[in-house]
């Protein structure tokens, strides 16, 4: 599989590049308070996803994993603090939100994934995981 084949890449590079596009059209201290930050945090997830799927070994993968995740949810506040100031809608805010819990669920499954090699037959050689993040968080509870 290539990168640019990985579902949780693609959308993480979409709404990279329409976050790009409300900040671009925000004044010049509106982009340099929340903008900045909210372009850097959402542009690390695909960022880190890529640097991750380059490593060899599997732990280094889900440790890039993991820093996705974490800009993700840095994501999810910049976009709350932008609705919360006027900056983007709350239409655009839901949508954003929504798509931001798809990719968190996508990275969960994606990085569970990883070190599961299989074998010959039906057996699968799978190292032991922890679990940090279930799979149906919601990084938006209210």
């Amino acid at each position: 599989m290539k990168l640019d084949e990985l579902n949780v890449y693609k959308l993480s590079m979409d709404i990279g590049e329409r976050i790009w596009d409300f900040v671009n059209k925000w004044n010049y201290f509106e982009k340099d308070t929340i903008g900045k930050q909210l372009v850097r945090a959402i542009d690390s997830v695909a960022a880190n996803l890529s640097e991750g799927f380059g490593r060899f070994h599997y732990k280094e993968k889900k440790n890039f994993n993991y820093y996705s995740r974490g800009s993700l949810y840095e994501s999810k506040t910049w976009i709350t603090k932008a609705k919360n100031r006027g900056l983007i809608s709350e239409d655009d805010f839901l949508v954003l939100k929504k798509e931001i819990n798809t990719i968190g669920k996508m990275l969960n499954s994606y990085n569970k994934s990883i070190g599961t090699y299989p074998t010959q037959g039906t057996k699968q050689v799978k190292e032991p995981e922890v679990n940090y993040y279930p799979i149906d968080d919601d990084i938006f509870e209210d």
